[in-house]
């Protein structure tokens, strides 16, 4: 299993929410870059970069922040946030990003990720944050009637190889991931499912493994302390070894 450090980015700076909600936003770290350098010291191969107001505001707001990280780190990176157009993806993809994440998009403007699956295959991760099972979307601020194993269906039969899903009542409470929801994503498609939201310990990430999932987020945990990221790296490889898991 991938453990995947996250940076998430509101006003310039790396903040975490609770739930979702920002106007919980915390600052947690003072530097993005530094930040980024001291998990791939830790051993992490692949960072989670988020921008807040970009998910917010349909727009590209932390664009050049998340591209400082990139120039300064050799993990590869995969970012979400206010691409809601080919433009936004190809911007990304051709600064070296090696993921772009839609989120909003696969419930608002399904013609636009049929056009980027189309294009980027193994590039493309759409992210399904659910709010009591139902799919929420603009920055966690608008929930839909669509739930979230009806849309990863509708995902995986156009084409999308990478599902990250979040449980957005678990998202920086440190209270354990949704085991049964993911669980069931993952009976359901057969995307890889990378999980979000909740992970707070080391049994956290062996359940997780448990689950033969492809990967995990973490930023809450790290940030305060409750998540070693070099011995959660450490378990997650040895899982792999075990025949659990999967590549980058």
């Amino acid at each position: 299993m991938l453990i995947l450090p996250a940076i998430d980015i509101k006003d310039g700076n790396c903040v975490r929410l609770y739930k979702g909600d920002y106007s919980t936003a915390h600052k947690v770290a003072e530097n993005a870059v530094e930040t980024a350098k001291a998990f791939e010291e830790a051993g992490a191969s692949f960072l989670h970069m988020v921008d807040l107001d970009g998910a917010k505001d349909g727009i590209r707001v932390n664009s050049d922040l998340i591209l400082e990280v990139r120039k300064n780190t050799e993990m590869k990176i995969e970012v979400g946030g206010g691409i809601r157009n080919m433009e936004s993806v190809e911007f990304y993809l051709e600064n070296g990003i090696d993921r772009v994440i839609l989120g909003s998009a696969a419930i608002k403007d399904i013609d636009f990720v049929k056009e980027a699956v189309k294009k980027y295959p193994m590039n493309i991760a759409v992210s399904i944050d659910a709010k009591n099972g139902f799919v929420s979307a603009e920055g966690w601020t608008d929930t839909s009637e669509i739930n979230f194993i009806e849309l990863a269906k509708r995902m995986e039969d156009i084409g999308v190889h990478y599902i990250i899903f979040t449980d957005i009542s678990k998202d920086g409470m440190l209270s354990g991931p949704n085991l049964t929801m993911l669980d069931e994503l993952k009976a359901s498609v057969k995307c890889s499912i990378i999980a979000s939201g909740g992970v707070s310990n080391l049994k956290d990430i062996i359940n997780l493994t448990d689950l033969d999932i492809y990967g995990a987020i973490s930023g809450q945990a790290i940030y305060s302390g409750t998540l070693d990221l070099k011995q959660a790296i450490e378990i997650a490889k040895a899982a792999k070894h075990n025949g659990k898991g999967a590549n980058i």
